[in-house]
């Protein structure tokens, strides 16, 4: 089975924040579902999505949201894939805090990861640890990809002296 991730966001004001996911999935070769599912607006059609997204070959889903940010909690209600939310401070949020509780915030027995506000890039990464769990390959790519951020700080900090 080829590795998929879903990113998803509950509207395309959004997709600023959640392009960093995709880039660093991509750049580990990771096939990426890019949609727009929204908890309020499309409730049908986030329903089919999360209960279709197993056999549609989706392994984790990295779902963000702003405001009341109910996107990634529903899409673990009815999906038994993992979940990771990214709160996104949004135009109407109160500097992010009710996204950030929102998603934090899940019933015990309906876990979501949650990343910090607006960290995409660092959900992405978390599925990618995810799925290098069973794929050997992704494993190593993700020790290259920690050896290079090693060698990045180092040669920075050559730099400074």
């Amino acid at each position: 089975m080829k590795n998929k991730v879903a990113v998803v966001m509950g509207s395309d004001s959004d997709l600023p924040v959640m392009k960093a996911a995709v880039e660093v999935l991509k750049s580990f070769e990771i096939e990426v579902v890019l949609d727009i599912v929204s908890a309020h607006r499309t409730p049908e059609y986030m329903f089919d999505f999360a209960r279709n997204a197993e056999s549609n070959g989706i392994q984790v889903i990295i779902a963000g949201a702003g405001g009341a940010a109910h996107l990634p909690g529903m899409l673990a209600s009815l999906t038994h894939i993992p979940i990771i939310g990214v709160p996104v401070k949004s135009s109407n949020s109160l500097d992010g805090w009710d996204s950030i509780l929102s998603i934090l915030q899940m019933p015990n027995g309906i876990p979501v990861a949650t990343v910090a506000l607006n960290a995409s890039k660092n959900a992405g990464i978390l599925a990618i640890q995810m799925l290098a769990i069973g794929d050997s390959e992704i494993k190593q790519k993700l020790k290259e990809f920690r050896t290079a951020q090693t060698e990045s700080v180092a040669e920075k900090r050559s730099k400074l002296n």
